[in-house]
C-alpha cells in the first residue's frame, strides 16, 4: 500500500487533512511531535516546537555532534513508522527521508495567507497586524530549521509530488485528490520500492546504533549490511567484535560486514 506524507507549515491545515485522509483509506495518522515523542534523549519542547529557532539550536548544543545526533535519531524512527506501511505521516519534511522511495506519495500543503490570518487572530485573539507578523515569523523558522537540519528549502516545490492551495479548494476536496492519487499505479508498492524502504530503514538503524562510532560508514544492499570503520590498527580487532555484538541486535539484518581500515 501507498504511504503518504504531508509537508505543512504552521496552520496550514495538513493536521486536519492528514487526519481526515488516514480516516478515508483506514490508515493511520503519525504526526512529527508522535515520532520525538519516542525519541527520549530529543523529547523536548523546544524541538517539538520548531519555535524560538535559537532555543533549539542551543538544545542540540547540549548534545556531542547534536545535528547529527538528531538526523540520525529522528530517520531511524521515521523509517521504522513508514516500513509498518499503511500510514500518512504530517509534518515538516517526511519526504526527505523516502524521496527516492516510489510508493510514498509526497504532498504539499498550503493555504492563502488572508484565511491563515483570519484563523491566527480568531484563534489567539489577536490583530491581523500581529498575526501575520507571528505567521511569517513561524514560516521563516521553520524553513531555517529544514535548511539548518536537512539542507533542504522547504519552499521548493520540487520534491512533491503535489501541491494543494486549500483556499479555493476544501480541506474534503483537498483529501478526495489525495485519495484519487493513492490509487495511482504510480504510487503502488513494488517488490523494488520496498527493498529500497527496507535498505534505507535498515542503514538508518544501524547509523543510529552506531553513533558512537562517527566515522562509520554504513550501506546496505537487500539487507547485507557493510560498515567501514577508520580504526587504530592495534584497537582494530576490539572495535570489530564490538560493532558485532551492536549489530547482532538490529532487525531485519540477514548479513552483516565489519571492514577496519586501519590507520598509525
Amino acid at each position: 500500500m501507498p504511504i503518504v506524507t504531508i509537508s505543512r507549515g504552521s496552520y496550514f491545515y495538513g493536521k486536519s487533512v492528514a487526519e481526515k485522509l488516514a480516516d478515508r483509506l483506514g490508515y493511520r495518522s503519525v504526526s512529527r511531535d508522535d515520532i520525538i515523542d519516542g525519541l527520549d534523549e530529543f523529547h523536548l519542547p523546544e524541538i517539538k516546537l520548531v519555535r524560538g529557532l535559537n532555543d533549539a539550536f542551543k538544545v542540540l548544543d547540549r548534545f556531542p555532534n547534536g545535528k547529527k545526533r538528531f538526523i540520525t535519531a529522528i530517520s531511524d524512527a521515521l523509517l521504522k513508522c513508514f516500513m509498518q506501511e499503511n500510514v500518512v505521516y504530517h509534518g515538516l519534511v517526511g519526504h526527505h527521508f523516502v524521496k527516492e522511495i516510489s510508493h510514498v506519495l509526497k504532498v504539499r500543503i498550503i493555504a492563502d495567507t488572508e484565511s491563515r490570518v483570519a484563523h491566527e487572530m480568531a484563534r489567539e485573539n489577536i490583530s491581523a497586524e500581529k498575526a501575520r507578523y507571528v505567521l511569517k515569523t513561524d514560516d521563516e523558522e521553520r524553513r531555517r530549521w529544514c535548511m539548518f537540519l536537512y539542507g533542504i528549502d522547504l519552499f521548493d516545490p520540487s520534491p512533491y509530488n503535489m501541491v494543494i492551495r486549500v483556499g479555493h479548494l476544501s480541506e474534503d476536496d483537498a483529501v478526495d485528490i489525495i485519495a484519487k492519487a493513492v490509487e495511482l499505479p504510480s504510487f503502488q508498492e513494488t517488490t523494488a520500492s520496498r527493498t529500497a524502504l527496507a535498505d534505507n530503514a535498515l542503514s538508518a538503524a544501524v547509523s543510529h546504533a552506531l553513533f558512537d562510532f562517527p566515522n562509520a560508514m554504513v550501506t546496505t544492499t537487500n539487507g547485507h549490511v557493510k560498515v567501514t570503520l577508520k580504526m587504530p590498527e592495534d584497537q582494530a580487532q576490539a572495535i570489530a567484535e564490538r560493532v558485532d555484538g551492536i549489530l547482532g541486535s538490529i532487525e531485519g539484518l540477514k548479513q552483516q560486514t565489519v571492514v577496519i581500515d586501519p590507520y598509525y
